[in-house]
């Protein structure tokens, strides 16, 4: 039986104590399973693990030569035959599958299984924990220890110089959208969090993206013009109709900017490409004649149902 012995720091946090050290990503991965509650309905805790995640690390290890410095967490089990060694500076466990079970970490861990680069990872061990132990240590560090959340990671994502052409775009239009205060949106979005009453950049992406493509031709200040002018006509028609307030729901959102393409052709085809204010209010006024206010006040959680609807009443319009 193959044994591994690494040098330990003993940590003593409240009332829980535990090792840490780092553990080479090949040993690693040959000594850790996860709970998961799927395939062990009765005693398992965790999520299933996702295969395409997993691939994006070990992606992100082999060709990127990526560094992930956060420690996976770890429950040393029975089968590992763990022992302090060396006046508690060193700790030795026997390489087998369910040495350790993971509490966080499981889809770095996954990862590292698919990698063909060892890593030095760093590890945080505890010892002797109850299965109730376990779950407690795992709840909490998924509810307590909040990740940072994806509109901050977008709002800053330019500043690593890892964007792409498409989320450059993205960026430019939102800021512009935030910051001019003649246009549709200003006061209407949140840059780097989630805001009650306010667009997020995830949602405005999220809207957006599907419909760049149409625009590839053109820069980035004709785009957001464009954008800018459907989302002023969107706006006159909600206002006439005291709606106004139903555009910062992420449902009606992404709805209006499911009708955008079909809007945008019809603008295209009467008006010669001239994406005007009053060229999209004409062709979205049978859109919203007659619209029941309930359908955009209580839109429900599909923007694609919603958006189909906003899309029949548009082509049954063009059938006369």
């Amino acid at each position: 039986m193959t044994k591994h012995a690494y040098a330990v720091s003993l940590v003593t946090q409240g009332k829980w104590r535990f090792y840490t050290l780092t553990i080479p990503s090949d040993v690693l991965a040959k000594c850790c399973f996860v709970s998961s509650r799927i395939e062990d309905p009765a005693e398992g805790f965790q999520r299933r693990l996702d295969k395409k995640r997993a691939e994006a690390i070990a992606y992100y290890v082999d060709k990127d030569l990526g560094t992930i410095p956060n420690s996976v967490i770890l429950s040393a089990q029975k089968d590992a035959k763990l022992e302090v060694t060396g006046r508690g500076k060193t700790i030795q466990f026997e390489e087998v599958p369910k040495a350790f079970l993971v509490l966080d970490g499981q889809h770095r861990v996954y990862g590292y299984t698919l990698a063909k680069t060892s890593l030095r990872v760093p590890v945080v061990i505890y010892n002797g924990l109850t299965k109730a132990q376990e779950v407690r240590l795992f709840t909490d560090i998924n509810t307590k220890q909040r990740p940072v959340p994806n509109e901050l990671l977008l709002d800053i994502q330019h500043m690593a110089g890892d964007e792409s052409q498409e989320d450059n775009l993205l960026r430019v239009v939102f800021d512009t959208l935030d910051t001019n205060r003649s246009g549709p949106l200003f006061g209407l979005l949140a840059p780097s969090e989630r805001t009650k009453g306010k667009i997020s950049r995830v949602t405005f992406n999220a809207a957006v993206k599907p419909h760049l493509q149409r625009f590839s031709e053109l820069d980035e200040d004709r785009v957001g013009d464009i954008i800018g002018n459907y989302l002023s006509a969107v706006r006159q028609h909600l206002s006439a109709r005291d709606l106004d307030a139903t555009l910062v729901n992420p449902t009606v959102f992404r709805a209006i900017f499911d009708l955008f393409p079909r809007v945008a052709q019809r603008v295209s085809d009467l008006n010669s490409s001239n994406y005007l204010v009053e060229n999209f209010h004409a062709v979205l006024e049978p859109v919203f004649a007659r619209l029941q206010a309930k359908v955009l006040t209580h839109p429900g959680t599909s923007f694609k149902q919603l958006g189909d609807k906003l899309v029949s009443r548009l082509e049954k319009s063009q059938k006369f």
